[in-house]
């Protein structure tokens, strides 16, 4: 069953345009020529700003971002149009994107060269504090508007509303925001500023060292021969690559431009196809050690060492890609699907030899943050390796223009996520001045009626309504100032309640009416967008499953469990998988009958859930729809 007779892989011109038409921060101007090396330029000096002030100066925070914004600010209204279709223009920047570049990053270098004054005037701000901050306020939102989208500013907007409808001054609103750190300069933007900026400077200069080919290649030679096994390959090389990517959508494009093709190639339905890149893809945000931006931010809020969250997200990540795994297995036994020709299959055992080395940043990455290493340090020790094991071989090799590209790409991307984290430092800001966060808890608690479990589905409503429209990093850092509160105060452990809320903000990515990866994916496959993001849901419906789990079961999160423990739950949730896996596809030795089916989501959701008798009743009827099929393909066979 062929459903495409040749393999058409996206050109870079190709993969670009269709990244930037699904993911706003890819959605840049084009510069060539004198215009292009001032960009560069800027980008370059951005650079070691950041570098400078993590691993040599100690400015107060304050000052440290305020100056990360301002610069940003200035960029940002250089690379990103105001709308989509002027992109295409080359080497033009309209008049009022300097201005308002200009403007807006004056404001924010107005608070840092005014710093002290404005600090010992306290809650006193002068006619020109007041204006300066709406100025800032204003062109942050505009920015944020062109690289994030419309509707974290609608919720930022409902907040703000709030705030004056209370009875607070605009003079009170715009200290809180502009002038404090619960505001803009909060939390998110700090943590941006020295953590995750360095992870995504890390990404860039992996990728610009092929890493992803590497990956792809080693998925080829462990999968690749399998029963549908590009299918494979996709979900083992993304959630390789989502431990340095953080955006479900390059990560969709960038493998699914090779991966989504083959699969179609194979004989995989395109909806399918696009939605195990989407799935995988979407998944590789909550796989260790990076686990996307969101997660330094959870240490930050939560005061959990980041290597502890780090451990913890690994059985849950395992889970969720062995859920996918299984579910595309039976798929391709299902529709009688082959491997790839051995000839066309890369040997392990030479490619670790040859091309291993790549993986020693990340390696390194590790290492060192075990070893008790700040992440940015550790991220720093690892983008220096990522540069020396680039000359182990020519073609990986950084040259002046590779690496300066590598920085440039660093500093643009680290525009979009500063915008989403500055613009929820609004939403938190608000909540902190108003006390909104306490009102909406006794809200949520009464429609609640105290119940742990309407509760969490409240919330996980709101994620994914949420992160329809908003970053997961911007999504988290809400919801976990409005929503985690109250799952924490109805007794489940403090991680628990933030990787929930995480969880379900990843997942919006792919769960539809609005599903990025999943639309991304489907415009690589040429299929359906709703019918790809329906399937997407299904293959990741894991995730849905796994974060109510460790919520009443946070052993899972390997919090006040033993190792004997973690090795049954490790065990009893393979099998569980491998239930739900039948049941959804409905396929195992041979095609699964309802009663069947309906025998193996069951046990497949108790022995996903520790606990000794709801493992040995799950385990009871996975074996008995095993032996079911037994006898119907022996009855079969006869």
């Amino acid at each position: 069953m062929t459903h495409d007779k040749s393999i058409h892989i996206m050109t870079e011109a190709e993969t670009e345009e269709l990244i930037a038409q699904f993911d706003r921060e890819s959605n840049i101007r084009r510069f060539t020529g004198l215009p292009n090396y001032v960009i560069k330029g800027l980008l370059l000096l951005f650079t070691l700003y950041v570098f400078w002030v993590t691993l040599v100066a100690s400015l107060p925070e304050q000052i440290r971002r305020s100056v990360f914004l301002g610069i940003l600010v200035f960029i940002g209204y250089l690379l990103y149009p105001i709308k989509r279709g002027m992109r295409k223009r080359v080497n033009h920047i309209p008049w009022y994107d300097l201005v308002l570049g200009t403007v807006g990053a004056a404001a924010f270098f107005y608070y840092t060269l005014n710093f002290q004054a404005i600090v010992g005037r306290a809650v006193v701000l002068l006619p020109a504090d007041i204006v300066m901050g709406i100025i800032g306020i204003i062109t942050l939102a505009e920015l944020c508007r062109r690289v994030v989208g419309i509707p974290i500013l609608v919720v930022a907007a409902g907040f703000i509303t709030y705030a004056f409808a209370a009875g607070f001054s605009l003079r009170r609103v715009v200290h809180q925001l502009f002038y404090t750190t619960d505001g803009i300069i909060g939390t998110p933007i700090g943590v941006c500023s020295t953590f995750i900026v360095l992870f995504i400077f890390l990404a860039s200069f992996l990728e610009k060292s092929g890493i992803a080919t590497f990956f792809i290649d080693l998925a080829n030679s462990v999968a690749g021969f399998a029963s549908g096994g590009p299918a494979k390959v996709a979900v083992i090389a993304s959630a390789m690559e989502g431990m340095y990517s953080g955006s479900s959508v390059a990560n969709t494009v960038g493998s699914g431009s090779v991966t989504i093709p083959v699969m179609k190639k194979t004989g995989y339905k395109p909806e399918f196809a696009a939605a195990v890149e989407a799935a995988a893809s979407t998944g590789g945000q909550i796989m260790p050690p990076i686990m996307g931006a969101a997660a330094f931010l959870m240490s930050e809020l939560t005061n959990i060492p980041y290597p502890v969250i780090a451990v913890s997200a690994i059985l849950p990540a395992a889970l969720y890609f062995t859920g996918i795994f299984l579910m595309i297995h039976f798929e391709a036994k299902k529709l009688g699907l082959k491997g790839l020709p051995k000839e066309s299959i890369p040997h392990f055992g030479k490619l670790l030899f040859v091309k291993g080395y790549l993986f020693l940043p990340v390696l390194i990455l590790v290492g060192f943050m075990t070893l008790g290493f700040t992440p940015a340090y550790a991220a720093c020790f690892a983008i220096l390796s990522a540069i020396i094991v680039s000359f182990f071989r020519r073609d990986t090799r950084f040259t002046p223009a590779s690496f300066a590209e590598a920085l440039g790409n660093g500093a643009r991307n680290t525009v979009g996520v500063a915008m989403a984290c500055a613009i929820a430092g609004v939403v938190v800001g608000i909540v902190s001045l108003t006390g909104l966060g306490q009102v909406l808890i006794s809200l949520l608690l009464t429609v609640a009626n105290n119940s742990l479990f309407l509760a969490l589905v409240l919330t996980m409503i709101a994620c994914l309504i949420l992160g329809m429209g908003i970053p997961t990093t911007a999504n988290y850092v809400i919801m976990a100032t409005i929503t985690a509160p109250i799952v924490i105060r109805m007794g489940v452990p403090v991680l628990a309640a933030h990787m929930f809320v995480f969880y379900f903000g990843i997942v919006a990515d792919i769960t539809p009416p609005v599903a990025l990866a999943a639309y991304a994916g489907a415009a690589i496959a040429k299929a359906n967008p709703i019918k790809t993001g329906v399937t997407a849901t299904r293959l990741a419906i894991t995730a849905f499953i796994i974060p109510y789990i460790f919520v009443f079961s946070p052993s899972m999160l390997f919090i006040d469990t033993t190792p004997l423990e973690v090795i049954r739950i490790v065990c009893t949730s393979c099998f569980g998988m491998l239930g739900l896996a039948v049941g959804l596809e409905g396929y195992m030795l041979r095609k699964v009958n309802v009663p069947e089916r309906l025998m193996a989501i069951a046990g497949g959701l108790l022995l996903i859930e520790p606990g000794l008798k709801s493992d040995l009743l799950g385990l009871v009827l996975i074996l008995v729809v095993l032996a079911l099929q037994i006898a119907g393909r022996k009855t079969h066979k006869e």
